[in-house]
């Protein structure tokens, strides 16, 4: 299958995912997804992802499995997908219905130099989660495409897998709270009240 070039613009694409977020709890992969998440919307309902990498749709899974009334959207990279496909086994044999796992691919690691990920030379990672029992998977590649799966995103039961290519264009980098206890405590106390800090 011949490959596209990405047209995409990676802030602009989380701009307008989470332009559409309403209550759904967000969780950004480490590195430029977290970035782009900070630089757009800093909401205390977005837990960002310091290290780890590979372990945040296990973190996004856990999170639905807990809040089975709220959506919950992972935000990550290729790369950082990459390091934990297991995860996409474990997602669809839980199938958690408010779930949607979000891969913006820019088909490189942007945090240690820009070498080509595997996505570069063909991996498909729809299908691999099509294959593990996603409800829906696919790859957009262009702004009408993005308009299309907003709903998909937001409201069709998962869980929902989309992939969407961009360019590697620099943008800003925006650095959200770096302390691991204060984003707990923030995230904790909007979702569950200031009681929750308490017990």
């Amino acid at each position: 299958m011949k490959q596209r070039n990405p047209i995409l613009d990676r802030r602009k694409v989380v701009a307008e995912i989470l332009a559409l977020r309403g209550d759904a709890l967000v969780m950004p992969g480490l590195g430029a997804p977290t970035w782009d998440c900070a630089a757009v919307d800093d909401h205390p309902l977005t837990f960002y992802s310091w290290g780890g990498m590979g372990g945040c749709a296990m973190m996004g899974l856990g999170l639905a499995l807990a809040q089975p009334r709220r959506r919950v959207l992972v935000i990550t990279g290729d790369g950082e997908l990459l390091m934990g496909l297991g995860s996409l086994a474990t997602i669809g044999v839980e199938r958690p219905r408010n779930l949607a796992l979000i891969v913006i691919d820019n088909e490189h690691y942007g945090e240690t130099g820009m070498q080509p990920t595997h996505t570069r030379h063909g991996v498909d990672l729809p299908a691999m989660a099509r294959a593990a029992g996603f409800r829906s998977a696919g790859t957009v590649y262009t702004a009408q495409q993005l308009k299309a799966w907003m709903p998909r995103i937001h409201r069709q039961p998962g869980p929902v897998f989309c992939s969407i290519k961009v360019t590697t264009a620099h943008v800003p980098l925006v650095l959200p709270v770096r302390e691991g206890t204060a984003l707990k405590h923030r995230f904790r106390e909007a979702l569950l009240g200031p009681r929750a800090l308490t017990e």
